[in-house]
């Protein structure tokens, strides 16, 4: 499992995966269903995000268990930024969907 910070055309949001990376074919399709093509997203130590979450963690996690891909925790930019510190994000992972007759 992973978690993200995902900064996205609509604002952050915080997501676990059951998949190894943001990349993965399967996260990109459950973003693009959410409206996104376009994201920064920053991994977040997922012991961190427990701790800091507690049982809306778990019940998210336990759909991730449950066979889904990816699940938004939080999409408040502003409680995020108040939760999370900012030395716990790695490095950047960008995407951006590509264009066709570019």
């Amino acid at each position: 499992m992973g978690a993200y910070l995902v900064f996205t055309e609509g604002g952050p949001i915080l997501v676990l995966t059951s998949c190894p990376s943001m990349l993965d074919g399967r996260v990109l399709g459950a973003l693009r269903r959410r409206g996104v093509d376009k994201f920064i997203a920053y991994e977040v130590p997922v012991d961190l995000v427990h701790r800091i979450y507690g049982v809306p963690f778990e019940v998210v996690a336990a759909e991730l268990d449950e066979g889904l891909d990816l699940r938004v925790l939080d999409f408040n930019g502003q409680h995020i930024f108040a939760r999370l510190p900012m030395a716990a994000l790695g490095s950047p992972v960008h995407y951006e969907k590509p264009t066709s007759g570019m």
